[in-house]
């Protein structure tokens, strides 16, 4: 298992924000690494710019909007497609000062799914809403619309069908697609968690979803208490095989943990070593953070880009 942790010795809240990129395979080419740990700080910097005023909600959707803006990584504008061919994304988010969550999930029209479902969080009586209706909404509020796939996602896409129609693909061609994607692009999810000068919490999660998924696939992003979840005391957001992370509800156990009375890296290390156990290496990460500022990375696959930052200190791990 591998983990990495983020110390902050302080009695009081330190407004602070950590990030993740998705866990999974990466392509170690230094360009790209610089690339996405560039993303990383930028998502990091913009997250404290808004927590020197603002809420550690304001904090984690504005970093989670740079990440999807970003292009690179495997959401909003950079996210995957289905078997269609299409984009369809997920986010989801919650704030311990109100106790809501909100969250869409098989959108397509927006490209910024977060933005939505903060908007599903505040201004709605739901949690979650999803498809056509979701995208109508969008459209009447305004959102910006999405692209569509990225030339690069395009011919991923058309070279995979052409193998498919070819009939080169082996029987096991979903798990090798998505080794492919793994690779080449990015693993998955992007997140982010913090915490604010108040003490109050908030988590964030955004994804395109698995590589040539089955149109209508919803996966762990938009599940309170599976790609995200925060309490008055911690949050966390996931990352990983989607599937896996709903059965296990896997950010509520971590936050429950440390609800407990756990330090978090304890907690979130005997969460993750649980979860392996039950399903396995190349599964999994996710990132949490206290209501005192500290924050831990754990994850069980070959990396999980994440950083952290508080007043005068940035940090960018594992990849």
């Amino acid at each position: 298992m591998l983990r990495t942790y983020v110390s902050v010795v302080v009695s009081t809240p330190t407004p602070a924000i950590a990030v993740h990129g998705g866990a999974g395979r990466w392509d170690r080419d230094p360009e790209r690494v610089r690339l996405v740990q560039q993303i990383l700080r930028e998502a990091v910097e913009a997250g404290l710019r808004v927590l020197a005023s603002g809420s550690a909600l304001d904090a984690v959707v504005e970093a989670v909007r740079v990440m999807e803006d970003s292009g690179v990584l495997n959401a909003g504008v950079g996210s995957t497609v289905d078997l269609s061919g299409s984009v369809s994304m997920d986010a989801g988010l919650m704030y311990s000062r109100t106790g809501r969550a909100g969250a869409v999930a098989y959108v397509r029209y927006p490209r910024n799914p977060i933005l939505l479902a903060r908007y599903v969080m505040e201004e709605t009586n739901h949690v979650l809403i999803v498809g056509d209706a979701v995208d109508l909404l969008a459209s009447r509020l305004g959102l910006e619309r999405h692209p569509g796939p990225s030339e690069r996602v395009r011919r991923m896409y058309e070279e995979a069908i052409q193998r498919i129609a070819r009939g080169e693909v082996p029987q096991r061609f979903y798990s090798k697609s998505i080794s492919l994607w793994l690779s080449k692009l990015s693993p998955g999810t992007v997140g982010a968690v913090a915490v604010d000068r108040e003490g109050e919490l908030a988590a964030a999660t955004s994804t395109g979803g698995v590589f040539l998924k089955m149109p209508g696939r919803v996966g762990d992003s938009p599940i309170p208490g599976a790609g995200f979840y925060a309490s008055k005391c911690a949050a966390a957001s996931a990352t990983g095989i989607g599937e896996y992370i709903i059965l296990y509800h896997l950010s509520l156990r971590v936050v429950e943990a440390v609800c407990s009375g756990a330090d978090v890296a304890e907690a979130a290390e005997r969460v993750m070593a649980d979860f392996t156990s039950r399903y396995g290496r190349d599964t999994a990460g996710f990132i949490v953070i206290d209501s005192l500022g500290r924050a831990y990375g754990a994850y069980n696959t070959q990396a999980m880009p994440w950083a952290y930052g508080t007043s005068g200190k940035i940090e960018v791990r594992g990849l």
